[in-house]
């Protein structure tokens, strides 16, 4: 292997390739970082970078891909990106099916436990809130460790969880499984938009992200589908639920050592540098996060304060986590009232009931359609609008949000065709699918290096509500009825109707008085 002298790397300003076929630069011929807060002056010691270091380093040589380096992860073959986007979507799907289906097996678990519907109803909500609290503490995880070792470890916990459940002698048993599971499932399933963003690169992503998007909403209905017509059955019932999931789980950890590599680009690049200075005995050899990555301890406590910072103090993602809110909370009312109204009003089996929510992967399904169209709209309007070129579908999606939920709240009735209620769900979910692929895309373009921030905000805000709004599910319909309740929602969306299309129309000015966004616009000029 070449290496670089002293004298050759403050000579000069071109990158030298080194046999392994990685680029090394000198530090005079950089002039980014990847975090500017920090400076490069303040890198950590050798012996804090490496224990096998044993003398100071004066002048690093940086490691980095050549182009079109195979390794590089944005350089992978278009058929290893799709095996791990599908594997990395499916990890979503299990997660987001796991959360609803627990609903359909609750008659038998009140049975077997002893313990009221209230009580079990708890599993969806706690669920929910391990899902939205945890990955604000994990979520730096990954450029410590890299993403492969958090999708083994958060599989292999999250199928404990199964176990947990199913072989529960108490509902306090299954709530605190639930919790942990829910904190398990988001640490898989928050990494699939990072996971993207490393292997695609930004005009390839839409297709890729809105499948992610199909698997996360349409899993809500998916799960229930096949639960119901386990619960249906008097010899399997609520545990069986959890030994079905519990199988098709296994098949996902199965596959993770075959196609799902690591895809974080900092860290292959850590762990290139490491085995060059191991080889060479040159301590020179770097990878640039190495001297620019912040402690574990900061970069949770960034994780923990940015986002919660940016939903309170931002516009643009305070309005969007308010919107996509309201509707995920509703999202899961649809699933604790799906089971009683088509019971209740049209005598439908359990089995029946499962199989109505298909409506849910329906609805996404067609929410997934449109985003071609949206698609062709921001390629072409891109331009002249900006980011706002995201926000055309989801103008269309606010009005259909509160006529979809007066369709269900109107139909009601036992008199009136159960198939109407099903269209108003397929309109609900598609509507709540368009609204979901809009904040992250929009969010992505508005707050590019904060984006995951700004996500992680509204992904607070989306499990904040989805574990609160069950709770009381029950109890408003019992004092309102179907009708009311219903359309109380139907209301309160008409009132975030003009979210989209204010910052459809004046979403550069209000972006410009974001410190965050501010930073982002005039980097990009």
């Amino acid at each position: 292997m070449h290496r670089p002298t002293q004298q050759e790397g403050e000579a000069s300003a071109t990158p030298t390739i080194v046999d392994d076929g990685l680029v090394v630069r000198s530090l005079e011929d950089l002039h980014d970082q990847i975090d500017p807060r920090i400076s490069i002056s303040s890198r950590p010691t050798p012996e804090e970078l490496d224990e096998a270091l044993s003398t100071r380093i004066n002048e690093p040589f940086y490691v980095e891909f050549k182009e079109g380096d195979e390794r590089n992860p944005i350089n992978f073959s278009r058929r290893k990106k799709w095996c791990i986007t599908a594997l990395a979507c499916f990890s979503t799907l299990i997660a987001s099916s796991t959360a609803s289906a627990y609903s359909l097996g609750t008659p038998s678990m009140t049975r077997d436990l002893n313990c009221s519907n209230f009580q079990a109803t708890i599993g969806i909500a706690i669920y929910c809130l391990g899902f939205g609290i945890v990955p604000l503490v994990t979520a730096s995880f990954s450029e410590e460790f890299g993403r492969q070792p958090l999708y083994i470890g958060s599989g292999i916990g999250f199928i404990l969880m199964y176990l947990m459940v199913a072989l529960a002698k108490n509902i306090q048993t299954v709530l605190i499984a639930r919790f942990i599971q829910g904190a398990f499932g988001s640490t898989g399933a928050t990494m699939v938009g990072g996971t993207i963003a490393d292997i695609w690169a930004a005009k390839e992503r839409g297709l890729p992200m809105s499948l992610f998007s199909l698997v996360a909403v349409g899993g809500n209905g998916i799960g229930p589908f096949i639960a119901g017509w386990i619960e249906m059955n008097p010899k399997l019932g609520w545990r069986w639920i959890q030994w079905v999931q519990m199988m098709i789980c296994a098949v996902y950890l199965v596959l993770i050592p075959f196609m799902m590599t690591e895809t974080r680009s900092s860290v292959l690049l850590t762990r290139l540098a490491k085995k060059m200075r191991k080889d060479t005995g040159d301590n020179r050899y770097r990878a640039r996060v190495e001297d620019e990555r912040a402690s574990l301890r900061t970069l949770i406590f960034i994780s923990c304060t940015r986002p919660v910072h940016l939903m309170l103090t931002e516009l643009v993602v305070a309005s969007f986590s308010l919107w996509i809110g309201f509707a995920w909370g509703v999202t899961y009312v649809m699933v604790q009232s799906i089971s009683g109204v088509f019971r209740n009003l049209h005598g439908f089996t359990m089995g029946q009931v499962g199989s109505v929510f298909m409506t849910m992967a329906i609805g996404s399904f067609l929410g997934f359609l449109t985003n071609f169209y949206q698609e062709s709209l921001y390629q072409k309007n891109f331009p002249t609008r900006g980011p706002e070129a995201r926000l055309y579908s989801a103008c269309f999606a606010a009005v259909l949000l509160p006529v979809s939920m007066f369709i269900y709240a109107w139909c009601s009735f036992a008199k009136v065709h159960w198939i109407s209620l099903a269209i108003a769900i397929v309109m609900y979910i598609m509507a709540t699918f368009i609204i979901y692929l809009a904040v992250f895309s929009y969010l992505a373009d508005c707050y590019g290096p904060f984006a995951s921030s700004a996500l992680a905000g509204q992904s607070l805000a989306r499990n904040i509500t989805a574990t609160a709004f069950p709770l009381f599910t029950k109890q408003m319909y019992q004092q309102l009825d179907y009708k009311w309740a219903n359309t109380l929602f139907g209301c309160i969306a008409a009132l975030m109707v003009p979210i989209p299309f204010i910052l459809f129309f004046y979403g550069p000015a209000i972006r410009m008085r974001s410190k965050f966004s501010r930073a982002v616009m005039e980097s990009q000029r």
